[in-house]
C-alpha cells in the first residue's frame, strides 16, 4: 500500500470532472482525477450548452478548441403543437450575445470530452488515473483517504487528498458516503432517446430544435452537429420498452422526418427524466458536483450546463482555501449559492416539460389556444441570482452573471480578468478607496479596470452605479455608487471566515 497526497481528488472524468481539472490545473493545485473507464464513452449523450458555459471553457483556455467541435444555435428552440404551429420559442442568436459568444451551442459529447481531456495535459500538477475505481473513502480532519483499485492488475493503493470532489454521476459513491438525501421535485418520465447519422442532406429537417407538443406522442427533434440528429420520444402507457428500441419501431416513430434510406441508427436507449436535487453538497472534506448533486429534465438543455456552473463556482473557492486566503467556511457558500440557482433551472425545465408532455387532448387544445393568443411567446434563458454567499447587495444585478463585452483593445472582458476578482469603476471613485481596500486588492490580485470602455460605461449608467466587483466566476459580488460602498463590498474578497450575506 502506497500513499500520495494531493490538494484535490476528483472522482469522475466526464465534462464536470474534466472542466474542474482544467480550472484547478490553471491554479497550479495538485490534483488527481480517478476514472474507472479506460476511454471516453463513444456514444452521444449531452448535446447542448449555453453562452455562460462557453465562458467557463474560455476561462479554462479552451474556447477556440471547443469552437472547432461545436456549432452555434441559430434560431433557438421552437415548441410546436400537433399541427406544426409555433406556440413558444426559446430565443437564441449565433451573433455575440451577452456572454461574448452565441447564446446556445450544440456538440457531440465524446468530442467535447476529448477537448477537455487534451486541455488537462497542459498541467503537470494534474494526474489522471484511468481504469482506477474508488472502493472506499475515509474522512478525517485533515483530508480524506481513498482506497483505489487498479482495474488492470487488481492492485490497491491509498490516495490522500485534502478535498474530494464527487463528479461521479447519478449513482455517486461520494454522495452515498456523505449520506446526502435527495429532494424529489416531481418529474419521473421515461423517454426514448434515438440518435442517427444522416447519409445525405434531408432538406425537410429544420435547422433548429423542435419540441413537438403532440398529445398523441410528444417528441423532441434536435439538429446536433454535422450529420448527427436526435429524437427524444415520450413513452406512453402500454408501451413495451423492449419493443420501442427495435429498429422497425424506431423508424416508424420518426417516419414523418427521416427514413432508413436517409440515416443510420447510432444509438437508441430509454432514460427516465428526473428532477431531483441533493441536500448537503458538502460534508467536511467531501463535496458533490454535477449529476451527483442534481438531475434536471432535458427540456432546457441544462443538465451539463449546471454541472459546469458547479465547478466554476467551486474552483476559485478551493484555490482560496487551499492557498490559505480563506477558511474552509468559504466552501459552505458553494451549496448555498448554487442550489437555489440550479433549482430555478430545474423548475423551469419541469414547467416546460408540462407543456410538452400534455397528453390529454382537451388540455392540449386549451394550451394551444392560450399560447396562440400571444402568437408566439419568446423567452430567453433566465439569469437567476445566486443564493446566500460571497456577495453583498439587496437586489439584482448583484449575485447575477455579468455580461462580457468586447473592450476597446479588442479583447473580451474575461481575457483581461483571467482567474481573478476584478473591479470595474469610474476613475475618480477608484482613486478614493481606502488604503486598506487598496492593500486588500493587492493581496488578492484583484484586476482593476478603469471604466472608460463604452460598453462598461453604458452598463454602469444603466444600473445607476459607479463601480462593480466581479468574482472569478464572473458573478457580481457587489455594486457601488461611492468609494465607501466600494470599500464595503471589497470585504467580499475571500479573506473572510464567514459567508458575507
Amino acid at each position: 500500500m502506497s500513499e500520495t497526497v494531493f490538494d484535490v481528488a476528483i472522482i469522475g472524468y466526464g465534462p464536470a470532472g474534466a472542466t474542474l481539472a482544467n480550472l484547478l490545473g490553471q491554479y497550479g493545485l495538485s490534483t488527481v482525477v480517478i476514472e474507472k473507464d479506460a476511454e471516453i464513452y463513444a456514444l452521444p449523450r449531452a448535446i447542448h450548452f449555453d453562452g455562460e458555459v462557453m465562458r467557463v471553457f474560455e476561462t479554462a483556455g479552451l474556447r477556440a478548441a471547443v469552437e472547432t467541435i461545436s456549432r452555434p444555435g441559430l434560431t433557438g428552440m421552437h415548441f410546436n403543437n400537433a399541427q406544426g404551429e409555433t406556440l413558444l420559442i426559446r430565443g437564441g442568436t449565433n451573433a455575440r450575445g451577452p456572454h461574448g459568444c452565441a447564446t446556445n451551442h450544440y456538440f457531440h459529447q465524446p468530442e467535447l470530452e476529448g477537448v477537455l481531456r487534451q486541455g488537462v495535459k497542459r498541467f503537470a500538477c494534474v494526474q489522471v488515473r484511468k481504469q482506477n475505481e474508488v472502493e472506499s473513502i475515509a474522512e478525517d480532519e485533515q483530508g480524506a483517504t481513498l482506497q483505489v483499485k487498479d482495474l488492470q492488475n487488481g492492485a490497491r493503493m491509498n490516495v490522500r487528498a485534502r478535498y474530494v470532489i464527487g463528479c461521479d454521476g447519478a449513482r455517486s459513491l461520494v454522495r452515498k458516503v456523505m449520506d446526502a438525501p435527495m429532494t424529489d421535485l416531481g418529474l419521473h418520465q421515461p423517454w426514448l432517446v434515438f440518435d442517427v447519422r444522416l447519409k445525405a442532406d434531408v432538406p425537410s429537417l429544420p435547422d433548429h430544435t423542435v419540441q413537438h407538443c403532440d398529445p398523441v406522442r410528444p417528441m423532441t427533434y434536435c439538429n446536433v452537429t454535422g450529420n448527427r440528429r436526435r429524437w427524444e420520444i415520450m413513452l406512453m402507457p402500454g408501451d413495451d420498452p423492449v419493443e420501442m428500441v427495435k429498429p422497425e419501431m424506431l423508424w416508424k416513430l420518426v417516419g414523418p422526418w427521416v427514413t432508413p434510406a436517409q440515416a443510420d441508427i447510432e444509438r437508441a436507449v430509454i432514460y427516465t427524466f428526473h428532477s431531483i436535487i441533493a441536500q448537503g453538497w458538502r460534508r467536511g472534506r467531501l463535496l458533490l458536483a454535477g449529476d451527483a448533486a442534481h438531475q434536471t429534465p432535458p427540456f432546457l438543455g441544462q443538465g451539463m450546463c449546471a454541472a459546469v456552473r458547479d465547478v466554476a463556482n467551486l474552483a476559485w473557492k478551493l484555490e482560496a482555501v487551499l492557498r490559505g486566503r480563506a477558511s474552509d467556511d468559504l466552501l459552505d457558500t458553494y451549496e448555498s449559492e448554487r442550489s437555489p440557482h440550479v433549482h430555478a433551472f430545474i423548475e423551469l425545465a419541469v414547467k416546460l416539460g408540462d407543456i410538452i408532455q400534455t397528453t390529454d387532448p382537451q388540455a392540449a387544445r386549451e394550451r394551444d389556444a392560450k399560447f396562440k393568443a400571444g402568437q408566439p411567446t419568446i423567452f430567453e434563458f433566465p439569469s437567476p441570482r445566486l443564493g446566500a454567499g460571497v456577495w453583498l447587495g439587496d437586489a439584482a444585478p448583484v449575485a447575477q452573471i455579468f455580461p462580457q463585452p468586447q473592450l476597446e483593445d479588442g479583447r473580451l472582458l474575461d481575457q483581461a480578468i483571467g482567474l481573478n476578482f476584478a473591479v470595474l469603476g469610474e476613475p475618480d471613485l477608484l482613486s478614493q478607496v481606502s488604503p486598506e481596500t487598496r492593500q486588500l486588492w493587492h493581496t488578492h490580485g484583484v484586476v482593476v479596470i478603469t471604466a472608460t470602455d463604452p460598453n462598461i460605461v453604458a452598463w454602469l449608467k444603466t444600473q445607476e452605479m459607479s463601480a462593480v466587483m466581479l468574482r472569478p466566476d464572473r458573478y457580481i459580488a457587489g455594486v457601488a455608487r461611492s468609494a465607501a460602498e466600494l470599500d464595503e463590498i471589497s470585504q467580499c474578497l475571500p479573506h473572510v471566515a464567514e459567508p458575507v450575506h
